[in-house]
């Protein structure tokens, strides 16, 4: 209850503070290219359910036709307002929506896609997926630059799929273990103070 409570007056607080960026960060993508100015992209959820993950649109809009599901390095296919965003991680954000919608919380496992927790060991599946998936964890904080690493990979998607999701997994597991307001606050900082050093 009280990590609810913790969520929906954060995220409503963030949603208000931040609505004069968002009007002009969704200005500046349709101006940039067409397309809308949201992407939505189904991720598994609290218990298993599924929810529409909403964030800033940061590539073209065929970028599902042109590529793989994991982006990585200087994709092609990332427009040039999209670049900025997610090296800011300002597409992100939107998911304050998500937050206050019940489908999320601030911290917790990052939501994957479904063909990617089909791959969780049956073991931790139940677990990770006993609490809500968040926006930042401490795993999002170890891979902040997750494209760049997959870019440098021979293949990208066995590099994820072998080394990065196992890591993750293993991440996920411990905060559903460990979590508490005080360990969400500290990720929370955390993850600002990542984003500030990638932007340097």
């Amino acid at each position: 209850m009280s990590k609810r409570l913790f969520d929906v007056v954060l995220s409503a607080i963030g949603i208000i503070v931040l609505a004069p960026l968002f009007l002009l960060a969704s200005v500046w993508i349709k101006l940039d290219s067409p397309g809308p100015v949201f992407f939505r992209q189904e991720r598994v959820g609290l218990r298993g359910k599924p929810f529409m993950l909403l964030k800033f649109r940061s590539m073209v809009t065929d970028a599902p036709q042109k590529g793989p599901a994991i982006t990585v390095g200087a994709d092609p296919r990332i427009t040039r307002s999209g670049a900025i965003l997610r090296r800011t991680k300002f597409d992100e954000f939107p998911q304050l929506f998500n937050v206050l919608a019940g489908d999320m919380s601030l911290v917790g496992p990052r939501p994957e896609l479904p063909r990617y927790v089909a791959l969780y060991p049956p073991e931790v599946r139940d677990k990770i997926l006993s609490v809500r998936p968040g926006i930042t964890d401490q795993a999002a904080i170890e891979f902040a630059d997750e494209a760049t690493l997959l870019g440098e990979a021979e293949d990208s998607e066995t590099m994820y799929v072998k080394e990065i999701l196992p890591r993750k997994v293993e991440l996920y597991g411990s905060y559903v273990d460990e979590h508490s307001v005080i360990g969400d606050l500290r990720i929370i900082l955390q993850t600002f103070a990542r984003i500030a050093s990638l932007g340097r």
